[in-house]
């Protein structure tokens, strides 16, 4: 039979690293039953045998929150045959809290004192001979980070393990808690096992409930702890936790030497610049710019357009071999073809058809038999003798859309121009194919279908592909994120938002679930049960999902490039928009009755600052990635298959089939066009825009993949500007803009949608999230759109008119009085007074 231990901790004690560096691959990562608190679970290294549970980290084995009684519930029903225990050697004494809880269970304990190598430098000293006399268990030296004492570590907990010998709990209280405590074990009857009643025993002292739901016999003690709280003058609970601290200060009194007594620590210094009360905010705002512009507009942005360019377009010159020739050919060539095209509308305007030329130009000499190219050749000649005194002016502009040079035309020199022929990538340095053309060659080469060949290439690969392409952007997006939660620089947001979200009913808590977030709303919705408050939790899960998630990056990306010519400021704004909207929604939701009230004090542990190791970061980055590329592997997958079946088919003068290509009949069109008149006023009433945005339910990557497959990306993916300028004809960057904020606010996809429910609990909760979110997100776009035309072009309408209104009433609601808490006030200034 295997051997189960079970890693238990505090929270930022280094237990995840230590269970990661343990266990390497062989992990399984799920929920734990009927809860959706991630259940991580692991084989040790070279050991088949030993199975690792990663429990989550608390701070104590009370039900104060659902990490704490998914992590009691196990060690008390599954019973692990050890427990290794990871401490904080920085902060021992709060580790130290739950270490004399787990004693208690009766199970083998082997304690890990991590982060030795900080203790060490920072010139203190632990004993641990002496801690592991006064704990009664196992104590050894480790350091997670640089993986120093964790075999020993393992190899301990093992060894405990097999001896299968009961953990006597060495510590005791004060005689008169001991007594109490010794006649509550004398009434529990024969189903708490022996070694488990001192720990049940506690627990009705403290009135747990959660632990009498669980006994099948409860003795009546009532009358026990309340003399023992009359002759102490204390409540149960406070008394327990009382004596457990004296015991740990008696502990650390012996065992424990700090030499930076009264000196700061290099963290503490590094925190009077970070958590600042005036420079915090600036600093961090210059952190998350750096991170967001690395990830969106630099690195992350050239990874992205080799994504979409190269993997899932044409293909790419590999290492770059023969990409600067070519890029000289293709500048030549379309200097050629700006040439081309004045003198054409030249010709236009003075009277001479080029309808023939244009035809004529269309013609691909690699692909066309030679009677067309000898048709096209005559068409030109017969043109140029027309068009002999015809001068014109080409004009050449750089990056920034400015005339960097202008060149003259003629009728030689168009013609010679229009001979020109575009360069063939594959023809310098060496070519790799990207996945459209290598299964296009496929599937010509088997003869396959035209139907399945365009499921094939317009819906699945297209569809995936134009979500698939922005990864490495969000890889590049995740590994920032992980920097910083690895090197204990998230808690320090946490803590300096506090100040912020206070003022609107939340607490510094529930910024963490939003960092999360900008990774993706399902662990960040399911994050927010760390919160103790009830109500605080509910709010957070109802505006999390405001902030970007990593699925919103592609509708971001998609958006500033195409109707804003990928101005950087398009991203920072669309988080600038999620933040204000979380603002907004807690002001105003905290004035109604369902949110009343203060939110609850701000507890946090601040890690010490360490550098994360490489290890870590990519672990990280790959899972949040991982989860990404799997939902796109199926729900978008199917999404985009359905969105290709009802665009290419429908029902025609002969009935129901294949209709051309993006057509107003097709299924999807109808569908569009039933729903669209809801989005008009919004500035994007057209079915393609409709349809996006409803896809975007199943999966905000499908926003982009929708548009991929309705513009036909498949198919004229070169460089991805296609797409772009199919966009940019359809609205105008005021309605595209509100486009983008209907679809960062409004309800998030399926999964966070399920989320949302199972931490919700209640279908009513979960529809009054729901429904607020997308009412929301419509009045806030419909704002944008009518006033933003309204400024803009000078526009005045009925929709105008009613976005005054909308801005009127949100006024209010955010600057009307707090009166459930005034009533509050005077309700208790009123039982002041009556009981003076």
């Amino acid at each position: 039979m295997s051997i189960k231990i079970a890693l238990a901790g505090n929270p930022n004690s280094g237990k995840t690293t230590l269970f990661n560096a343990l266990t390497g691959s062989n992990q399984f990562v799920g929920n734990w039953p009927g809860v959706t608190v991630e259940k991580k679970e692991g084989k040790l290294k070279n050991h088949k045998d030993v199975v690792l549970m990663d429990l989550p980290g608390i701070y104590s084995l009370s039900p104060y929150t659902l990490e704490e009684v998914v992590a009691r519930n196990y060690l008390i029903t599954e019973r692990p045959d050890a427990i290794l225990n990871i401490v904080d050697g920085t902060n021992i004494e709060r580790n130290l809290y739950l270490s004399t809880q787990l004693m208690e269970l009766g199970i083998p304990v082997v304690m890990a004192v991590n982060m030795m190598d900080v203790v060490k430098k920072n010139g203190d000293q632990i004993n641990i001979q002496k801690l592991s006399q006064s704990l009664g268990c196992e104590v050894v030296e480790i350091s997670a980070l640089k993986g120093t004492g964790i075999q020993e570590a393992a190899k301990k907990a093992v060894e405990t393990a097999q001896k299968k010998k009961r953990q006597d709990s060495v510590h005791t209280f004060r005689k008169e808690v001991e007594e109490v405590l010794g006649q509550i074990m004398d009434l529990l009857d024969s189903s708490i096992p022996e070694e488990q009643k001192r720990f049940f025993a506690v627990k009705l002292f403290e009135r747990d409930d959660k632990i009498i739901s669980q006994m099948k016999h409860i003795p009546d003690v009532e009358s026990l702890i309340k003399k023992c709280e009359e002759t102490l003058d204390d409540d149960a609970e406070s008394i327990i936790t009382n004596e457990r601290y004296n015991y740990i200060s008696s502990i650390i009194k012996s065992c424990y030497q700090k030499k930076s007594r009264g000196r700061l620590s290099a963290s503490d210094k590094i925190d009077q610049v970070v958590t600042n009360r005036f420079l915090a905010l600036p600093i961090f705002a210059v952190v998350m710019f750096i991170v967001y512009y690395i990830s969106v507009s630099t690195i992350g942005t050239w990874a992205t357009d080799w994504a979409n360019d190269g993997v899932f377009g044409d293909g790419w010159h590999l290492f770059g071999i023969g990409s600067s020739s070519y890029e000289e050919k293709a500048e030549e060539y379309d200097e050629m073809a700006a040439q081309v095209d004045a003198f054409l509308d030249a010709a236009d305007e003075n009277g001479i058809s080029t309808e023939a030329v244009r035809a004529a130009l269309e013609f691909d000499p690699k692909s066309n038999e030679g009677a067309d190219m000898a048709e096209a050749a005559s068409v030109l000649a017969a043109f140029q003798a027309d068009a002999k005194n015809l001068t014109a002016a080409a004009e050449i502009k750089d990056e920034d859309g400015n005339v960097a040079k202008t060149i003259p035309v003629t009728a030689d020199s168009f013609l010679t121009a229009a001979e020109a022929a575009e360069p063939d990538p594959a023809e310098f340095g060496i070519w790799v194919p990207g996945i459209p053309v290598l299964a296009e060659k496929g599937l010509d080469a088997i003869h396959c279908a035209e139907w399945l060949k365009s499921l094939i290439l317009d819906g699945m690969i297209a569809g995936v592909g134009a979500v698939l392409g922005f990864v490495p952007q969000m890889l590049v997006l995740f590994i920032f994120l992980a920097i910083l939660e690895s090197c204990g620089y998230m808690a320090r947001i946490a803590f300096i938002m506090d100040r912020i979200f206070r003022k609107f009913g939340l607490s510094g808590k529930s910024f963490i679930p939003m960092l999360i977030g900008s990774g993706c709303g399902v662990p960040a919705i399911m994050a927010s049960r760390t919160i103790e408050n009830d109500r605080d939790r509910k709010m957070t899960i109802m505006t999390t999902t405001f902030v970007p998630c990593g699925a919103k990056l592609p509708i971001i990306a998609l958006i500033a490039g195409a109707l804003f010519g990928g101005a950087w400021w398009v991203a920072p704004s669309a988080y600038f928009v999620g933040i204000a909207a979380i603002i907004i929604s807690g002001i105003i939701l905290k004035k109604t009755k369902l949110f009343s009230g203060d939110p609850a004090p701000f507890v946090m542990e601040l890690p010490a600052y360490h550098l994360p190791t490489v290890s870590n970061v990519l672990r990280s980055m790959w899972e949040r990635g991982w989860s990404f590329i799997k939902k796109a592997g199926t729900v978008i997958l199917l999404s985009t298959i359905f969105v290709w079946f009802t665009s290419k088919f429908g029902f025609t003068e002969s009935g129901f089939g294949m209709v051309e290509e993006y057509s107003e009949t097709s299924i999807l069109a109808y569908i569009g066009n039933g729903i669209s008149w809801l989005f008009a006023p919004l500035g994007w009433g057209d079915w393609k825009s409709a349809v996006a945005a409803v896809t975007g339910l199943v999966a905000k990557e499908n926003v982009v993949g929708t548009f991929g497959i309705l513009y036909g990306f498949g198919e004229v993916a070169e460089d991805g500007a296609e797409i772009w300028g199919a966009l940019a004809g359809s609205m105008t960057g005021i309605a595209a803009y509100s486009f983008l904020v209907f679809n960062l606010l409004c309800a998030p996809c399926f999964a966070a949608m399920g989320a949302i429910k199972r931490e919700m609990n209640s279908a009513k909760w979960f529809w009054t999230a729901i429904g607020y979110q997308t009412i929301f997100a419509y009045v806030i776009s419909l704002i944008v759109y009518q006033l933003g035309t309204l400024l803009t072009a000078g526009t005045f309408g009925i929709g105008t008119a009613a976005a005054i209104i909308l801005v009127l009433i949100l006024l209010f609601l955010l600057f009307r009085p707090y009166r459930e808490a005034d009533r509050k006030k005077v309700s208790v200034k009123h039982k002041n007074k009556v009981k003076a």
